[in-house]
């Protein structure tokens, strides 16, 4: 194994020129941590906000990448050996240490989590992150066979994936997307209804469900959470699990804009790290190789084109996940 490897450091707040690919000494493992050669790694909205200085505990330069797949490639824990599968997320990955936009990382081996398959890498490194948050959130909001679902920022990663697990558990749904060429990604992805533009009108809504949805799961976040507490039939559940409009709902008043009966939850993927997402990240990529969940991989980058990659992330073109692979 070569001493030194390629990374992409975000050396300073900024555009996506601020990403620099640079060599690096392969880190040294230490107790409790392993090295992982790094396989893929997908790209997310966290990263970008990081990069252009919105997340005050970040220093830099910092490798970032909030998740990765690969192999173990020097092992300190004997669960783990050397040449296993892994994928890993959060933890404060890609923050507090260098995280998955290299060729190598490493990482805590409480965040590692074992997986069996037989994906090509691409794909592969376009679950964790995104299939755990739509795990974790549909469970969240406690959907049933036969229910109504609305997920708003449908053509957002968790959101195609929420899509394609909700509808290979035989729930009805609807999904919002800005853009008419969007339309066909959405209906592939398994979206019985596609409401375009006006999706987030309580009229839009009703045409399609009178008494609105049984749940919303809401991935634009702050600027429309209070609106899918109105659109969510009364007694329903609003799931807050994106932040694609910013973090804060402002001047929120619980009383007055929470129907009575009708719930506000969130989730969040770091919840879902290490030995908790081990078990149900396995169990995606077996409802992937079955067939049974469609993902999406919109666009895979080599490490080289981090820069084009982070441009065509904040410029929301996507339609599902952007990968980058070293």
């Amino acid at each position: 194994m070569s001493t030194t490897m390629r990374a992409a450091v975000c050396v300073t707040a900024g555009g996506p020129e601020v990403l620099e690919i640079r060599e690096l000494p392969v880190p040294a493992v230490r107790d409790g941590w392993s090295l992982v050669q790094v396989m893929g790694a997908g790209l997310n909205r966290s990263e970008l906000r990081t990069r252009q200085g919105h997340s005050p505990s970040v220093t830099f330069p910092r490798v970032l990448g909030i998740e990765c797949v690969g192999v173990v490639a020097a092992s300190t824990d004997p669960r783990l050996p050397d040449g296993t599968t892994v994928a890993a997320v959060m933890g404060e990955m890609g923050r507090q240490f260098d995280g998955g936009y290299a060729e190598y990382a490493l990482l805590p081996n409480s965040l590692l989590m074992p997986i069996t398959t037989a994906l090509p890498w691409d794909l592969f490194a376009a679950l964790p992150e995104t299939y755990l948050t739509a795990h974790g959130s549909l469970d969240t909001l406690g959907i049933e066979p036969g229910g109504k679902l609305l997920i708003r920022g449908g053509t957002s990663s968790v959101g195609m994936a929420a899509a394609s697990i909700a509808s290979g558990y035989g729930v009805e749904t609807a999904a919002t997307t800005r853009r008419q060429d969007k339309v066909d990604a959405l209906t592939a992805a398994g979206v019985d209804h596609v409401l375009v533009d006006g999706g987030g009108s309580p009229a839009t809504m009703h045409a399609v469900w009178p008494e609105g949805p049984d749940y919303v799961l809401d991935l634009v976040g702050a600027s429309t959470a209070v609106d899918s507490l109105h659109l969510v039939r009364r007694g329903g559940t609003v799931c807050v699990a994106g932040s694609l409009s910013g973090w804060l709902i402002p001047d929120f008043e619980a009383i007055a804009m929470i129907p009575s009966g009708t719930k506000l939850t969130a989730f969040h993927s770091d919840n879902l790290k290490g030995e908790a997402g081990a078990t149900a990240l396995q169990r995606v990529v077996h409802e992937i190789e079955a067939g049974v969940y469609r993902p999406n991989v919109d666009r895979v980058f080599g490490l080289d084109d981090i820069v084009a990659a982070h441009h065509y992330m904040e410029s929301n073109e996507a339609i599902g996940k952007l990968v980058v692979t070293p």
